[in-house]
């Protein structure tokens, strides 16, 4: 949406298929009605107004007068509820009875003053919106910072962001950037900010402020893709640590020297899962458990506390399966890890409980 949706309304291109040629930013927002349908039903509510107060007139017509012929028809009481409730008001029906003034200052003059505002109220709205729209996306871009941008929200990228949260991210950190509107349709219903365009392209990646995001998580569907997004995100963010999904291993090597920081082969990760699970199926389901955050058992990174300082791995009270040492992952048997430093940061094996968080690392991880 640039266009933004207090996700109003700068031109967009037209859709190719369902995917749009320009992009545009959708904030999470509770579902409201159209705005044309809001018109439509308030207009329908000022016209029963207006036929209900000529319908009232028309009741007591006696207590009219119609300067033309003196006497007062349907017609008559249509007219005069139309130029009343618009407060015209050219005095050629008036009313001259006491009942009939009264049923102007008690009854005609409230319609009135509702029909007015239904109107008035209308179209401030129609109005404003797009100032409000603006100002909602501003206050949200000033705000935006060491966030996660994920590339791509079909099953891996969903199931990453999930993972990722299940572990303390708040949904408000997340920006979304995906060609197809369905998708970050389907994104800003479950409360995560969505950018609708390629993503291989700079101005695409700056209105999700890449810039200032702390991590980009990059799932898409094709591989060359995926190659683009990581070259044009580090180009933008040299400090963000970027992780990405390819289908085919032999392209691990060029989405590294594009940039990433990590790179993940989902093809050949589901096949072993699915190899391990053939060798043992009770293996395969604590692997799966292992790599689904918030449940059972998860993989923890955490840093070494003071307790720990000197002490060996089997010496402390988690179950340590890597020490992470500057730039090396190092087993826990790895004679190369000694006593537990300050610096180090622990991979843990530990029960799900609902203040288990993943802390984050800063730094980079090391490109092979």
């Amino acid at each position: 949406m640039f266009h933004v949706k207090l996700p109003g309304h700068d031109a967009i291109a037209r859709q190719a298929g369902e995917h749009l040629v320009t992009h545009r930013v959708k904030l999470p927002r509770k579902i409201v009605e159209r705005p044309i349908r809001q018109v439509v039903k308030r207009l329908a509510m000022a016209l029963a107004l207006l036929v209900a107060t000529a319908v009232i007139v028309w009741a007591d017509r006696d207590g009219y007068n119609d300067n033309s012929d003196g006497s007062v028809d349907f017609l008559d009481a249509l007219y005069y509820a139309t130029v009343t409730l618009s407060t015209t008001g050219y005095g050629d029906i008036t009313p001259v009875s006491d009942a009939a003034r009264l049923t102007n200052i008690f009854v005609i003059t409230p319609l009135r003053v509702l029909f007015l505002i239904i109107l008035v109220g209308t179209t401030l709205e129609v109005l404003t919106e797009r100032t409000r729209e603006e100002w909602r996306l501003n206050r949200w871009r000033t705000a935006l910072r060491d966030h996660t941008v994920v590339v791509g929200f079909g099953t891996k990228g969903r199931s990453a962001i999930e993972t990722v949260c299940a572990t303390g991210l708040k949904k408000e950190q997340v920006v979304v950037v995906d060609p197809s509107s369905k998708v970050i349709e389907a994104a800003t219903a479950d409360g995560y900010a969505g950018v609708i365009g390629d993503a291989t392209r700079s101005d695409v990646l700056m209105r999700a402020e890449v810039r200032k995001a702390r991590q980009i998580i990059i799932a898409t569907q094709r591989d060359d893709t995926a190659v683009l997004v990581t070259l044009t995100a580090r180009q933008l963010n040299r400090s963000a640590k970027i992780v990405a999904a390819v289908r085919e291993e032999e392209n691990a090597p060029l989405l590294q020297q594009s940039g990433a920081d990590a790179v993940i082969t989902s093809a050949s990760a589901a096949g072993r899962l699915l190899g391990l699970s053939v060798l043992s199926p009770a293996a395969g389901m604590v692997m799966e458990d292992l790599i689904q955050q918030g449940t059972g058992l998860d993989i923890v990174e955490r840093p070494v506390i003071k307790a720990e300082v000197g002490k060996g791995v089997r010496e402390t009270d988690d179950l340590v399966v890597s020490v992470v040492r500057g730039h090396r992952v190092l087993g826990y048997d790895d004679p190369a890890v000694g006593s537990l430093q300050l610096t180090d940061r622990l991979i843990t094996i530990a029960r799900a409980t609902p203040g288990t968080q993943v802390t984050p690392d800063i730094r980079p991880l090391p490109r092979t």
